[in-house]
């Protein structure tokens, strides 16, 4: 039976690596120690700018990246990082505001979790985060698909507008191959949390309206007069042109 995700995989020596990014040591202790028990290999660091250089020297498969950090903040961070990285990032705020959360997952980062948080709560978060499906999209001999000048290409994990490559998060990707394998019918917010992080993820719904407006932003796509991504009131999202 193959070791699921985040577990060490004794035959063939994987484990899954961690970075845990916070400048309270007590804490970076605690969560290093929480996920190297459950078999990841962690790497820590106590400010921003350790954080890219980490990030960038040691690959990690998932980031817990701290949002209040000195010298460079972790927005900052995360936006260098993204610019070489894929790995799922957990942005933490000491701040219970939207704002603060909602500007996290702009610059990149795939979920938000606000301190005081169980350390258990986080480790399931990363699990839940590393099972994610495979989306049915990333069959490599899945045709383009095409939406006036979109084209969303599921076996590159490309996407273009009028021709120019748009750069997109796994996360991003994953939603945007979501909606277009399906044009016109409409999800719900749970479903396309189901589809696109699993079924056995738990959180706050409207992560799913950040990453739609990050989406929009990205393919010029006006909310107000879609081109391609459309709201469907009282129900969710939904592809099409019409």
């Amino acid at each position: 039976m193959p070791t699921p995700p985040g577990e060490t995989d004794a035959k063939a020596g994987v484990r899954i690596r961690a970075l845990v990014v916070d400048d309270e040591a007590p804490l970076l202790q605690v969560i290093g120690g929480y996920l190297t028990q459950e078999g990841f290999d962690v790497v820590t660091a106590a400010d921003g700018a350790a954080a890219v250089a980490a990030a960038r020297d040691h690959r990690p498969d998932v980031i817990v990246l701290d949002l209040m950090l000195p010298g460079l903040d972790g927005l900052e961070a995360c936006r260098r990082i993204r610019a070489f990285s894929e790995a799922y990032i957990i942005m933490l705020t000491a701040k219970n505001d939207e704002v603060d959360k909602l500007i996290g997952l702009t610059v990149g980062a795939d979920d938000y979790l606000t301190k005081p948080f169980s350390p258990r709560e986080l480790v399931a978060r990363v699990r839940a985060m590393l099972r994610r499906p495979r989306s049915r999209a990333e069959d490599g001999a899945a045709a383009v698909r095409k939406f006036g000048a979109l084209e969303v290409d599921p076996g590159a994990r490309e996407v273009h507008v009028e021709g120019r490559l748009v750069t997109l998060t796994r996360t991003e990707f994953d939603l945007l191959a979501a909606l277009s394998a399906e044009p016109r019918v409409a999800f719900s917010r749970r479903q396309l949390l189901e589809r696109v992080w699993g079924g056995d993820w738990y959180g706050d719904e409207h992560v799913i309206d950040v990453h739609i407006g990050n989406l929009r932003r990205k393919l010029d796509d006006n909310a107000d007069q879609p081109r391609y991504i459309r709201t469907v009131r009282g129900v969710g999202y939904r592809m099409g042109t019409g």
